[in-house]
This record gives structure tokens, C-alpha cells and sequence, in this order.
């Protein structure tokens, strides 16, 4: 009787119906911007989920942003007021990730700033060392998200000498759980150069973030280039890598896979089971065998589908049509009761969304 019924409870919890959504971010209502979009989305050990967006003072992607935040001590079921994590007057905040060092408990946001009037394709200087010019910067918190420190600009250890622009994630990083790096922080970011082209590399921290370093770039082809990127732990301590495509070849997901946490990378490839409409997508392992993934699987920036790899992305086992309709960024976090905390854009510049997710459904 007692294994019927434990039996009886894992199918309730493995097939729970999908949540409904729930607004987080919304421009002119409650925030004050009048368009919001980017979002990050990071479950804490204490279990506070953090919501991170742009909030934008007009719908481009450098436009005075603010880092706005929200926060859920109940699953994402209800959510605080928006507030203003940091802003850096007319100058640009982008590309928000977060990841947590579980040790000390300490939340990493990783952002870039833009001057006042500097765009991504903008003639912005090159390189780590001109102050005017795009700059990496991350704050930290050691309360759950409630407050933040102020910045630390991470360029010169980070940013390529030939780059123009960098850009973390965005959406989240993670720190790895086993192998020789075990407690590595890794936060995805590509970069520019002057003549366009965009590449994948992380950024590295082993002393619980004090100090960060660049890992080597993913190696590309001129047809297979890589833009706004994720990664996931694979089996044994290494990375999985999932990119964005940019400007050529076809519109398939790029991938690549380091053996050695993020150091070194194969060579990318396109993946022919993930179709890309030129757009952000978002990774999380689940447990020790799966890892999910989420994008707009298209035509053009719609139908959300959520599929899920038990070979670190060598072969999907899953694929579900979870978003019908319109769907653009997205971000997730393992909630508590199993189920995946999607934190998305209904493809508009006016609203990001919540919605938990089961992902054992057919």
C-alpha cells in the first residue's frame, strides 16, 4: 500500500500541469520604463528566486538602460514591486546573468555598460583599456538579492584586445559540481571585433569569484559564427556550450563542448535538431543525466519548445511545444517541487513573464 502510494505521488509531482503566467516585469505599469526586456533568472540556495531585466527608456538595445529586479520567496506564485538594482544615469546596463557561489552564498551580476549614445555597431573604441569605451562590470549581493555592492569593472582582465563589444550571456552562469574544477564559476560571454565578426569564450573565476580570467575562444569557421551563448555542465566537470547563430550559415544553433571547463573548446558545429531564428536561447541541467534546453523554435521568434538531452546535447531525447505563439528571450531555474521557473518575453518589448513549467510532460 505504501509503495502504491509513493508510487501514486511521484506521477502527481512528475506530471503536474504547466503554471499560468504570471507578470513580472511590465513597461509603464510597474516600472516606470517604457520598454523592458532581457531576462535573467536564478533560483537561490535559500530559495528566493531572482528576476533580472532591462528596463529601457525606449525599445533599442541601447537606450539608458537600468538593471531592474524582482523577487519571489514562493516559487515565482506572487513577486515584489520592481526596483532599480543599478543604473549608471544616460549610459547603458546590458545583458544581465546571474550565478551564485555556493560556498559563501555570494550572487554574481554580470552585466556591460555602454556610453551615453554608443551603440553595439556604433565606431566604439577597441579594446579593454579606453574608459568611453562598451566595459564589463559585475555587482555582488550576500542578502538574497535585497542589496547590491557597487560595481567592479572586470574589462582589462576580461575584455579581448581586439573587441569592440562584450556581452555575458545573457541569462545565467553557473559553477561546475564535479570534476577537477569542481566550484569553478563560468559565466558565457561572446565578443566583437572591428570587422563584425562575433566568438564565444567564458570567463573563469576558481577563488569564489575574487579574480577572473578569459578561457580561450571557440574555434569557428567564417560561416559558423557564434553570438549570445549559454552552458551547462556535461558529464565529468566539462561544458556544453549552446550559441546563438550570427550573420551566416544556416539557422541552426551553434555548439561546441570543452573538456577541460572551459579553458579549450572543439571546434563549433551546427546542431540540425535545434532550428535558431536568430535569437536567445536558455540551458539548465536538471539533474546528473539531463540537461534542458528552451528557445523559439520558430517560424521567427515563436513557439517556445523545451527539449531535453541525457548526452550533454549529442542527441535530444524530448521535445515539447511548451509556448505556443509568440516567444523571445528566456531564462530558467530549477524550482523546488522539480518543475522549471521560466522567466520570458512573449516576443514584446513591454512585458517579461513567468511561468513554471513541468518538464517530464508529454
Amino acid at each position: 500500500m505504501r509503495l502504491v502510494l509513493l508510487l501514486s505521488l511521484f506521477c502527481v509531482q512528475s506530471f503536474a500541469a504547466d503554471g499560468t503566467d504570471i507578470v513580472v516585469f511590465e513597461a509603464k505599469q510597474n516600472l516606470s520604463h517604457p520598454s523592458v526586456r532581457i531576462p535573467s533568472l536564478l533560483r537561490t540556495q535559500k530559495g528566493t528566486l531572482l528576476a533580472v531585466a532591462e528596463g529601457r527608456d525606449k525599445p533599442t538595445d541601447q537606450a539608458g538602460n537600468d538593471l531592474v529586479i524582482s523577487l519571489s520567496k514562493d516559487e515565482g506564485s506572487t513577486w515584489t514591486k520592481p526596483r532599480i538594482a543599478y543604473e549608471q544615469g544616460d549610459d547603458s546596463c546590458n545583458n544581465p546573468c546571474l550565478v551564485q557561489e555556493t560556498k559563501s552564498g555570494r550572487i554574481f551580476l554580470f552585466y556591460q555598460t555602454f556610453p551615453a549614445g554608443g551603440k553595439e555597431f556604433g565606431g566604439l573604441p577597441v579594446g579593454p583599456a579606453d574608459p568611453k569605451g562598451n566595459r564589463s562590470c559585475y555587482m555582488t549581493s550576500d542578502d538574497d538579492g535585497v542589496t547590491w555592492s557597487k560595481p567592479t569593472d572586470v574589462s582589462s582582465a576580461l575584455k579581448p584586445d581586439d573587441a569592440i563589444t562584450t556581452c555575458s550571456g545573457p541569462g545565467i552562469g553557473i559553477q561546475l559540481k564535479t570534476g577537477p574544477k569542481a566550484g569553478r564559476l563560468i559565466i558565457p560571454f561572446n565578443s566583437q571585433d572591428a570587422k563584425k565578426n562575433f566568438f564565444n569564450w567564458v570567463a573563469i573565476s576558481d577563488d569564489a569569484g575574487a579574480t577572473w580570467k578569459r578561457g580561450e575562444k571557440v574555434p569557428q569557421t567564417e560561416t559558423i559564427q557564434l553570438n549570445e551563448v549559454q552552458v551547462a555542465e556535461s558529464v565529468g566537470g566539462g561544458l556544453y556550450l549552446n550559441s546563438r547563430s550570427w550573420r551566416k550559415g544556416v539557422s541552426l544553433r551553434k555548439v561546441s563542448w570543452s573538456n577541460d571547463a572551459g579553458e579549450s573548446w572543439s571546434q563549433a558545429a551546427e546542431d540540425a535538431k535545434l532550428p535558431d531564428p536568430i535569437c536567445q536561447g536558455s540551458l539548465l541541467r536538471l539533474d546528473e543525466r539531463t540537461i534542458a534546453f528552451l528557445n523559439a523554435a520558430g517560424p521567427k521568434r515563436a513557439n517556445g519548445t523545451l527539449r531535453l538531452t541525457h548526452d550533454d546535447g549529442r542527441t535530444w531525447a524530448s521535445s515539447r511545444l511548451t509556448f505556443p505563439g509568440p516567444f523571445a528571450y528566456s531564462s530558467m531555474a530549477l524550482l523546488k517541487d522539480g518543475r522549471i521557473g521560466v522567466l520570458y518575453e512573449p516576443a514584446s518589448n513591454t512585458v517579461v513573464k513567468f511561468r513554471a513549467i513541468d518538464p517530464a510532460r508529454r
